[in-house]
């Protein structure tokens, strides 16, 4: 997508890494934070990237477990199905890094 949206890319990724930057809430907050509104609007992509920058920042299965369940609270159903994609990513990262 770089390639053929270049202006588009870099300012997303500019918006990207300002809006993660530590700052009143840390790094590893704020992924947990985007975990949660993936697994609510359904973005399997999102949820697979946040839970391996969460893992990265330092966050616990337990608070990964939590994010899963207050998403699930705000987005229903539907949450409860990507909750369960977002387990599945948190197993296979885990898996990964040991």
């Amino acid at each position: 997508m770089g390639g053929a949206l270049p202006g588009t890319v870099s300012g997303f990724m500019k918006m990207h890494g300002a809006a993660l930057a530590d700052g009143a809430l840390d790094g590893k907050t704020k992924e947990l934070l985007c975990l949660g509104m993936a697994i609510a609007t359904h973005c399997e992509g999102c949820i697979a990237f946040h839970t391996s920058d969460a893992l990265g920042k330092g966050a616990t299965r337990e608070e990964i477990m939590e994010t899963i369940g207050v998403a699930v609270l705000m987005g229903g159903g539907p949450a409860l199905m990507y909750g369960c994609e977002a387990l599945k990513a948190l197993e296979q990262f885990e898996t990964q890094n040991k």
